[in-house]
């Protein structure tokens, strides 16, 4: 598999991808950062060029997962790279716990350590959900979108794509938050958000349109 960077996130899907015994042809690509080169660990060759990204993808691996946070550059890569014949791989951790009925898991996600996923859970393509997250019944999540460590979101929830929920954030049952929506680390949820726009506090209002 090639995970689409090689710095922060990155590592932290290289452990997911470990505890699954998927190191295998593992590899990195990471074309931004000039202090990135060789291999990482001493282990992972990294990738530096497109051109080496397509002969990866055609003659050793065709799967790869993106290791970089924030949805909009996420959308990008995954156009990026399935232009060129790749195939969007979700990792997910062997200590998160998934619940067993009508849950749908979208391509490229990573479902990091320690998180709960009830049942009746949709996800879209390309989500986050980090480690010691947890999603409630009848929820649906939007493509690309990114919810940070520790986050709570209560059953009948609603989260529309490429949204960003931070770290600690709690969203109360029956929420529905728009698409492109950026919510404060330690927010508190108590009504409906609308598209575009940040929204911070206890109870989370409205700080700004994005």
């Amino acid at each position: 598999m090639l995970i689409i960077g090689a710095k922060g996130f990155a590592k932290e899907v290289l452990e997911v991808c470990h505890q699954n015994s998927e190191l295998d042809n593992l590899a990195f690509y990471d074309d931004v950062n000039d202090d990135v080169t060789g291999k990482l660990y001493d282990k992972f060759p990294i990738l530096k060029s497109i051109e080496e990204a397509v002969e990866y993808i055609k003659y050793t691996d065709n799967r790869f997962t993106i290791g970089i946070g924030n949805p909009n550059l996420r959308q990008k890569l995954y156009n990026k790279f399935t232009e060129i014949g790749g195939i969007f791989t979700s990792t997910i951790a062997t200590t998160s716990i998934i619940g067993h009925y009508e849950n749908i898991i979208g391509e490229g996600c990573n479902i990091m350590q320690s998180t709960v996923i009830t049942n009746d859970v949709k996800i879209g393509k390309g989500v986050i959900i980090n480690q010691i997250s947890s999603i409630g019944h009848d929820v649906s999540i939007g493509d690309f979108v990114e919810i940070c460590p520790n986050v709570s979101i209560s059953g009948n929830c609603f989260i529309g794509e490429k949204t960003f929920i931070g770290t600690n954030a709690v969203v109360l049952p029956k929420v529905t938050i728009g698409t492109n929506v950026i919510i404060g680390a330690g927010s508190v949820v108590t009504k409906d958000i609308p598209d575009h726009c940040t929204a911070v506090g206890i109870p989370a209002r409205i700080l700004t349109k994005n």
